[in-house]
């Protein structure tokens, strides 16, 4: 990078943290931290768990936002200050160590940008994730496969629990359905960004005559709802199948019809939850997940913009992103349309960045 070049770059860097500052209020969030400080020491706060939960989630968002504004302005700052005085002072070598720590300051400061993008109501809840395979049987299956391992690499990136709450194996390989919940800071307002068609194409490695394939999965996320979120299911409206759990867990599950598949017939949306031995237990997962799908299916209303996604549109058209594997090496993401090609990176879990890119473009429409 050149010297004219980190000047505006600085330019822009500061511009970005005073309009930031503009929206979060730093002083005003110090206030409030020190509030809910004062709070928690008195003996009777945990006496209410619900509200007291609230106002701790309330506290370690405060605490996240301004950490990162903090650093950020800090970083900033300090890179200008050492910047203009190397310039007066002709210092080459700190000059050119500053410039080769260009790209980490701007990553900080777009780390900031993106937690500003994901202060929606529903971003800071878990995300409860289902993978479908598409037509194309072993294919799709194994390419579904593919996803949820890059899902849960990436989980493991960011610290991310994950709670398998179905999972059915392909007849010969990858899986036919999964659906989990992830649980941890913005888990939903990240992977909101995965809800779609993720399209493959690749020489497949079940075909003998080593053809290129084409192949398709949908990615469904929804937020896992609050109790205080008051979604009505009418019996009417259910259609409920009991069947034996598929997946590992012993000699139970295949004895027993612990597993709930439940069909919300109004709006074709299907769930289903076989991780607990316990029918009970299952059904009563199951029922949170369609009130999950329910609630999202009801904002993407009151946007005019629905982005779930319908089982028998997995195909071509309707993909949000594609990786190539085969003639060439390339992601690319259709909101974004920006192309990667660190493709064994990415299928690896290395998707924040992808995420990242595909928020902020969101947000210049």
């Amino acid at each position: 990078m050149e010297s004219y070049q980190y000047t505006e770059l600085l330019k822009t860097l500061t511009s970005k943290v005073e309009n930031i500052a503009i929206i979060i209020k730093p002083e005003e969030l110090k206030k409030r931290l020190g509030e809910i400080e004062e709070a928690q020491n008195d003996p009777k706060f945990w006496e209410d768990t619900k509200k007291a939960t609230i106002i701790t989630q309330e506290k370690t968002k405060i605490s996240s936002i301004l950490k990162k504004y903090n650093s950020s302005k800090m970083a900033v700052d300090d890179a200008r200050d050492i910047y203009e005085l190397a310039n007066e002072e002709e210092d080459l070598e700190t000059l050119n160590l500053i410039l080769e720590e260009a790209d980490s300051l701007e990553k900080l400061v777009l780390e900031l940008e993106v937690s500003m993008l994901l202060s929606g109501e529903d971003d800071s809840k878990n995300a409860i994730v289902s993978i479908h395979p598409g037509a194309g049987g072993t294919e799709s299956n194994d390419w579904a496969s593919m996803l949820y391992r890059m899902y849960l690499r990436f989980c493991e990136r960011e610290g991310y629990k994950v709670e398998v709450l179905d999972f059915q194996e392909g007849d010969e390989a990858g899986l036919k359905d999964v659906s989990f919940i992830v649980s941890g800071e913005n888990a939903y307002g990240y992977l909101k960004a995965e809800n779609g068609i993720h399209r493959l194409v690749r020489v497949s490695p079940f075909d003998s005559a080593g053809r290129r394939h084409t192949s398709f999965s949908s990615v469904m996320v929804s937020p896992e709802i609050d109790d205080d979120i008051n979604i009505e299911l009418d019996d009417k409206d259910l259609r409920f199948d009991y069947y034996r759990a598929s997946g590992a867990g012993g000699q139970h599950v295949n004895k027993t019809e612990s597993a709930v598949r439940i069909t919300h017939i109004p709006t074709g949306i299907v769930v289903q939850c076989q991780n607990d031995r316990s029918q009970h237990k299952n059904k009563a997962t199951a029922i949170k997940m369609l009130k999950s799908r329910l609630y999202e299916l009801e904002l993407y209303k009151q946007n005019e913009a629905s982005n779930s996604v319908d089982k028998s549109d997995i195909g071509w058209g309707h993909q949000i992103r594609s990786y190539v594997l085969f003639p060439y090496q390339s992601v690319k993401d259709n909101r974004s349309n920006l192309s990667y090609s660190q493709v064994s990176n990415i299928l690896d879990g290395d998707i924040k960045n992808i995420i990242e890119d595909v928020l902020v473009s969101q947000t210049k429409k």
